[in-house]
């Protein structure tokens, strides 16, 4: 790997948080400005994301490292601090930049004027999320968590609006006892350990004595719940809901990528610390994470079902992605974890599409209260209004029947129909389940048919609703060129995804494969000697 490459890996990270920190020197009235370097910035992220994951897979086609270690201040593990691109936080990592990009030019048509410190806070979630995916210690987690975190709270309340609030404050509530629990467990995994630094935790968790072991396993349950948490599973995702659809579009959005944020950190810690190599300690929370996942796909399936428009229902299919990965982590093997990962990405991409197109949809009515009122005018003035912009947005003839094929679009990814990308993940992940022919297995493998007709229902019912049943005298539908162009990203990197099936799933296999041999990242991390 060449010297710049290797310096790329904190690139994600570091330009996010230097934009952003320059954007508090902007004036807010400048939003073009504003818009421009955002738009640069999330551009140039997605690029490092597409040569760090193509860095990952021609390496591994070569028989060279998968895992690309960079060391801060050339300081070596488990001392110093270190950055890990393999195969598993790359392809998140290219996930985020994706959404990120999207999202973004879907907010320029008129969500990043309804609040200040739009910019800002958006470049600080992505840097948050991008570190959480590429460190390799809990404590830095922690850190890249908080950012994280604090950056979502602003984005949550972005826009005002007592609903908007309201749920705003209990998000805020539950992620910070969620962060006190993280801190607790961190603490008792330290004390007992002597590390955070997760390879070299990997090799100290078979040494640990029987008589601490219960303690660490109380340690790993604690931090376990924390994680848990943020991936909004039954019964602890009870906040979700609520708060994506009350948040603005672009925001929720970018928020479907927190839960697996979650999710990636349990799939990380269970590779890692309760590998088969793990002594006593392994598959520790396997029953657990098998069980909250058919539990949170249940409950997000009555949640769609019981839905009465389309973000709420979006919503719960976030839910619903999030607890298919941790039923699959917790007992459906390695043969059918590449077919979930393959799933997990265009899930993602299709609930935060449809959370765009149900803004647009939806526009008109209430959604988040008074979201329009400007902050930095004299005077007031609704920041929606277009009458004073060069280009007032385009007015699309058959915007009802583009935006329906978007709707029919989300609807087959989400519910897993052919011939889009939802369906072929199904597909891989039951194949693999019933070949395995567990209790587990075919538990998921019934959920999964579950969901995909739930699904199915809540969507159909809810586009029809809201497409074809409109009132006549409603004003027509304009669809700004950000929004149009936003959500036609999300849509066409799902059909990206189905036409490149076999190769994105060769790739999601393959990942699959190098989480089954702990041993390669834990070389890689501590003796640069990982394959």
């Amino acid at each position: 790997m060449t010297d710049w490459l290797e310096h790329l890996i904190i690139g994600p990270i570091v330009l996010p948080l230097v934009v952003a920190a320059g954007m508090l020197l902007i004036d807010e009235r400048r939003r073009i400005v504003k818009g421009v370097v955002s738009l640069a910035a999330m551009t140039a992220i997605l690029v490092m994301a597409g040569l760090l994951i193509h860095e990952s897979a021609t390496g591994a086609a070569d028989g060279g490292d998968v895992a690309r270690v960079y060391r801060l201040g050339d300081w070596a593990a488990p001392y110093g601090i270190v950055l890990v691109a393999d195969r598993l936080s790359t392809l998140m990592v290219a996930l985020t930049g994706v959404l990120g990009l999207c999202a973004l030019i879907f907010s320029l048509a008129r969500w990043d004027r309804a609040g200040p410190r739009f910019h800002a806070l958006f470049l600080l979630l992505v840097m948050g999320v991008n570190g959480a995916l590429l460190t390799g210690d809990l404590f830095n987690l922690f850190v890249f968590f908080e950012i994280m975190l604090a950056a979502s709270y602003g984005l949550v309340l972005h826009g005002s609006g007592e609903t908007r609030v309201r749920a705003g404050l209990g998000y805020i509530a539950v992620n910070l006892t969620a962060s006190l629990l993280f801190l607790v467990g961190v603490a008792l995994i330290y004390g007992l350990t002597g590390t955070l630094n997760m390879a070299d935790l990997a090799t100290k968790v078979p040494a640990i004595a029987a008589g601490d072991r219960g303690l660490f396993h109380v340690a790993a349950a604690i931090l376990a719940v924390a994680f848990l948490i943020k991936s909004a599973a039954w019964p602890l995702g009870f906040w979700l809901a609520p708060t994506y659809s009350a948040a603005s579009a672009p925001a929720a959005a970018m928020l479907a990528i927190l839960s697996k944020v979650g999710v990636y950190v349990i799939l990380r810690l269970s590779a890692l610390t309760f590998s088969p190599d793990a002594g006593a300690s392994a598959g520790f929370g396997d029953d657990w994470l098998l069980t909250a996942g058919l539990a949170t796909m249940l409950f997000g399936v009555f949640g769609m079902l019981g839905a009465r428009d389309l973000v709420r229902a979006a919503a719960f299919a976030v839910m619903v992605s999030s607890g298919t990965l941790l039923a699959v982590v917790g007992g459906g093997g390695i043969a059918s974890l590449g077919a979930a990962l393959y799933y997990l990405a265009g899930s993602t991409l299709a609930c935060a599409a449809l959370f765009l197109v149900a803004e647009i949809l939806e526009r008109g009515r209430d959604a988040g209260g008074d979201a329009h009122k400007a902050v930095f005018d004299d005077e007031y003035k609704d920041p929606f209004d277009d009458t004073e912009r060069n280009d007032p947005g385009l007015v699309i003839p058959a915007a009802v029947a583009a935006l329906g094929g978007a709707v029919i679009v989300c609807a087959l990814m989400i519910a897993g129909l052919p011939p889009l990308a939802g369906f072929i993940g199904k597909v891989a992940m039951m194949g693999a389940l019933i070949a395995a022919d567990t209790a587990g297995g075919w538990a998921i493998v019934a959920m999964l048919a579950v969901s995909s007709l739930g699904a199915l229902i809540s969507l159909t019912r809810l586009g029809v609703g809201a497409i074809w049943t409109r009132d006549e005298t409603a004003p027509p539908l304009v669809v700004g060129a950000g929004e149009f162009v936003g959500i036609a990203g999300l849509l066409g990197a799902c059909v990206l995804m189905s036409i490149f099936g076999e190769t994105v799933l060769a790739y999601a296999d393959h990942t699959a494969s190098w989480l089954a041999d702990p041993g390669a990242y834990i070389g890689a991390v501590l003796t640069g000697e990982g394959r």
